[in-house]
């Protein structure tokens, strides 16, 4: 079993955490000061809470989770005879350019270093170090504790040995991870998502729907079957000749758009950036922002029980 240390208590941090202890693994995790650690731990108990009051664990393994999971502001103690390191820090490229730089110098070069970046480069990242071949992106989706995938993207000089390690940690941790053969922007899932989005932003500029019928489509339709197939499944389903004869008159009047649409800047210059200023696209009083906070997670335990049954079914 890996030794693992996670750099950041922040959202994704702390989550990733909550993910190895309860997989069963010892974990320490850093935070830059107490206000930080302090958090991360309030962050991993109401996570907790919730997976109790779910019934996806009791409260004996709460306790026994929580004891798993090591907090420390000490970069020394979280780095002591770890074998694997995932980042999770701000998405700032200077800040984990440095941080990589000391982790590959103190570190015994057969320990991988792994980034949660959602799309910074791998190569860039692992440019200022000795040993880049150890280096690679670990991109888990949030909230990490319940969303299966993990994007495992390469840099173009990292090893099958550190993607064999990575891949078998994360089976570990009871993940779905994919490998990205090859370093793209957004990876393969923010590609997707913003395509959809895209789409979306197109639709409500034209004038074609409202932004709750928009988002009601691909809730009640296509959210509902890519939970189980997705994109080129479901053409495979449906039959390729269909979909060959729809993307041949559809592709050209979709949106190619180079950017952000005129609604979205305008809401960003408006800093109405959605949940956290308050409003967005909708108003997220605190009805509202505990109905979908709650709903979504709701909904993806259900989904995480339901895997926990088919693959005990086999």
């Amino acid at each position: 079993m890996e030794k693992l240390a996670i750099i950041g208590c922040g959202t994704m941090g702390h989550s990733i955490a909550l993910n190895a202890g309860w997989a069963g693994m010892q974990v320490r995790m850093y935070g830059t000061n107490k206000a930080d650690t302090e958090q991360g731990e309030a962050g991993i108990m109401s996570k907790l809470k919730m997976l109790a009051k779910h019934e996806l664990l009791c409260e004996q393994e709460l306790a026994s989770i929580r004891e798993r999971i090591f907090i420390t502001t000490s970069m020394d103690d979280v780095l002591k005879d770890c074998t694997y390191v995932i980042e999770a820090a701000p998405e700032n490229i200077d800040v984990k350019k440095n941080l990589f730089l000391h982790l590959d110098k103190v570190l015994n070069k057969d320990v991988i270093l792994a980034s949660n970046t959602s799309g910074l480069s791998p190569t860039d990242i692992a440019s200022v170090a000795t040993h880049p071949e150890r280096i690679l992106v670990t991109h888990f989706w949030n909230p990490a504790h319940l969303v299966p995938l993990v994007e495992v993207v390469r840099g173009e000089k990292t090893n099958d040995a550190s993607v064999k390690r990575t891949l078998e940690l994360l089976h570990f941790m009871k993940k779905k991870p994919i490998e990205v053969k090859k370093e793209v922007p957004g990876f393969v899932a923010n590609r997707l998502q913003f395509a959809l989005f895209r789409e979306a932003q197109y639709i409500l500029e034209n004038g074609i729907a409202s932004k709750e019928d928009i988002d009601a489509a691909v809730v009640y339709s296509i959210g509902r079957r890519l939970s189980v197939t997705g994109p080129l499944v479901s053409a495979d389903m449906g039959g390729l000749d269909i979909f060959a004869a729809i993307s041949d008159y559809l592709f050209p009047d979709l949106s190619n758009a180079a950017g952000s649409l005129p609604t979205l800047k305008r809401l960003v210059e408006n800093n109405k950036l959605g949940s956290k200023t308050g409003e967005g696209y909708y108003i997220w009083d605190n009805s509202f922002s505990e109905k979908m906070n709650s709903s979504r997670e709701a909904e993806l335990i259900r989904l995480m029980k339901q895997e926990a049954e088919n693959d005990k079914r086999g």
